[in-house]
């Protein structure tokens, strides 16, 4: 269960700055002009965060034609990222690191769970930066990206 109130649609959401799995760093403003996909997962290391994070390197052509940025974000540390990024083949997705301070971004969206990781979430941010779709998914199902390109249609 989240600590707090899952971010709502609509709201705007609070900037950011989180490094990705190269050491570089991801800021949310400098992507103003483009919706944002920031598609949280519990934890890297697991086989449907593992599926969850090669469907946004498969479907990057996809996004990049729906001005989109996906983004994978999880708990884990840089290094856990860049081991877990080489050993997916991901190339092209940034896999954030909402390291430290411990789960800031997926607290201030009110999806840290209290076992100290985040649900499994994407939360599609429009080009002024306010939540344009939010769903949170059972730990153990694998999101639906139908459903995300669906929303970036309409």
């Amino acid at each position: 269960m989240a600590e707090a109130k899952t971010v709502q649609k609509g709201k705007k959401v609070k900037d950011f700055n989180l490094k990705d799995q190269n050491g570089q760093d991801f800021n949310l403003a400098a992507c103003k002009g483009k919706r944002v996909l920031l598609s949280f997962h519990p934890l890297a290391w697991t086989s449907i965060c593992a599926r969850q994070m090669q469907d946004l390197e498969k479907n990057r052509r996809v996004f990049d034609k729906l001005n989109t940025v996906a983004l994978g974000i999880s708990i884990d540390s840089v290094p856990c990222k860049a081991a877990w990024a080489k050993s997916l083949k991901i190339k092209n997705t940034r896999l954030l690191a909402d390291f430290w301070p411990h789960g800031a971004v997926a607290k201030s969206l009110g999806i840290l769970r209290v076992e100290g990781f985040s649900e499994r979430a994407n939360i599609l941010v429009d080009e002024a930066g306010k939540v344009l779709f939010v769903r949170v998914y059972p730990i153990k199902q694998l999101p639906d990206l139908g459903e995300i390109f669906d929303v970036l249609k309409e």
